[in-house]
């Protein structure tokens, strides 16, 4: 409902997945005048069998109509090239591993698609996503909250939206935990209650990422070097790695006699380093070894969600999705930018990719991983 109870209408983006199916059910069901859009991003490839949005639309169209609601093709593809997909091989050719789906967010669902839903007459949007809108009144601003699935929560991809974003959206199924969504689907008789979660997203979807990737970004090989400054491999180019990748190295156990760090001759080998201007891919063996821990790390691009920084203080922290809360202590965050300190080393902390930082279950905003 809005804020005084009464009916809206609320455009809801059908991905043809489970939860913005009860999305819209649920917001239908509150007697809202619910209208379903159905965003196509990605159209270079989009027959392919990685790709589904075709079969993902279809579905989407067939919740609608077991729903009662309309439902709209619309094609973000040019905008997704420009604002997405081109900051992401921008990313990937410096060496750092960026985060799609936050941009896609900030970029495409909340921005393209709440631009298009407010044309269309809507006071609100809704996805389903696993998070919620609180607001406070002491403040007088909107808050992003955990949603109450601890294990489904995604405020972590949506730390990027503004208050002018968030007085906007609507997540209801961040008040429920996926089991509930299942058995609402099952109980309504959706065609998708029992689709599997989508991973990833759909320009690359199931497929190999480097081959991926290989369309997209050139080639140049380089060497693999240990922390001795052995050379004990060859790397397809310092873009197909992150850190902490283990598997795809190409590389066995250095024999020698003395255990390596961390490990003995047969430990795994871990990318912990990538030196962009020597094209060296720098690796190491065992998987706590000290190049693999940052005691703190350096954020850009930072974006909060109240319009500013928080105040220095104890906060938790996230550096990558579906990982424990961190303690950390922010410093006084600098325009565009923060510090963290962390309580305990933090694991293969990656350039490119986002910390977001948490007030208990208050998301607060997050920057760009730069080290």
């Amino acid at each position: 409902m809005s804020a005084s109870g009464s009916k809206m209408r609320v455009v809801v983006g059908l991905s043809g997945g489970v939860d913005s199916a009860v999305t819209a059910w649920l917001l239908k069901q509150q007697g809202h005048e619910v209208v379903g859009i159905f965003m196509k991003n990605w159209e270079d490839d989009d027959d392919s069998e990685y790709c589904s949005s075709n079969q993902d639309f279809i579905d989407a169209a067939s919740v609608a109509d077991v729903i009662g609601i309309e439902i709209e093709h619309v094609n973000f593809a040019v905008e997704y090239k420009d604002r997405v997909f081109a900051e992401f091989l921008r990313e990937y050719q410096a060496g750092r591993t960026p985060n799609p789906d936050v941009l896609c967010n900030a970029e495409i669902k909340f921005k393209a698609f709440l631009d298009h839903a407010m044309r269309l007459g809507a006071e609100k949007i809704a996805t389903g996503h696993y998070a919620r809108v609180r607001y406070d009144e002491a403040s007088g601003r909107h808050q992003l909250l955990k949603g109450l699935d601890a294990t489904k929560d995604q405020s972590y991809f949506l730390h990027r939206l503004t208050q002018a974003q968030l007085a906007k959206s609507l997540f209801p199924v961040g008040e429920l935990r996926k089991t509930e969504v299942r058995r609402i689907a099952e109980e309504i008789g959706l065609p998708n209650a029992k689709k599997k979660d989508s991973t990833g997203i759909c320009f690359i979807g199931e497929r190999p990422f480097r081959d991926f990737l290989n369309r997209y970004i050139a080639k140049e090989p380089g060497p693999i070097k240990d922390e001795r400054g052995r050379t004990i491999g060859r790397h397809q180019g310092l873009s197909f790695y992150t850190l902490g990748q283990r598997q795809g190295l190409g590389i066995g156990g250095v024999k020698e006699k003395g255990a390596q760090r961390g490990g003995g001759e047969h430990a795994p080998w871990f990318v912990a380093r990538k030196d962009v201007e020597k094209n060296i891919l720098w690796v190491v063996q065992g998987h706590d070894h000290p190049w693999l821990l940052s005691p703190a790390l350096d954020a850009g691009d930072a974006s909060w969600i109240a319009g500013e920084p928080p105040a220095a203080g104890r906060y938790g922290a996230k550096t990558r999705y579906r990982q424990a809360d961190a303690a950390c202590v922010l410093p006084a965050a600098a325009d565009g930018a923060l510090h963290l300190d962390f309580d305990e080393p933090q694991w293969a902390v990656t350039p490119g990719q986002s910390a977001v930082l948490y007030d208990g279950e208050v998301c607060l905003g997050g920057g760009v991983i730069a080290r």
